[in-house]
């Protein structure tokens, strides 16, 4: 099972790295997935994973205060709610459409106010 965890955090991590240079997909849930596959497969390549420049800079602080700074909240947020924004205009479904509207709102409601906003360490 444990090689299935550092696979699966190996395909994430890559994904993850994708993301940060192609704005179509999110970098965030790929690390956070990699982070959590690393962790439950192999506590060397966790701590590998740890040390890199990409985990810094976008995780860190996520990881350990569950917070972000106000740029990369906005960025999430925007990033998101466009590919949100998608499906419920094409969708006719309109279950489908409530649905993702809900998620729309909670998505900006967990963001206000359960992830504390930081400034940006120099």
């Amino acid at each position: 099972m444990k090689i299935i965890y550092i696979i699966t955090g190996f395909i994430s991590f890559g994904l993850g790295i994708t993301g940060a240079f192609l704005p179509i997909l999110p970098t965030v849930p790929f690390l956070l997935l990699a982070s959590f596959c690393f962790s439950k497969g192999s506590s060397r390549f966790h701590d590998w994973f740890v040390g890199t420049e990409l985990y810094k800079k976008h995780l860190e602080d996520f990881e350990k205060n569950k917070s972000m700074t106000l740029k990369g909240k906005i960025g999430l947020l925007i990033l998101s709610s466009t590919m949100i924004a998608f499906p419920i205009f094409i969708t006719k479904n309109n279950y489908l459409r409530f649905f993702l509207i809900l998620l729309v709102i909670f998505k900006y409601y967990y963001f206000i106010f359960k992830i504390k906003t930081i400034k940006k360490q120099p």
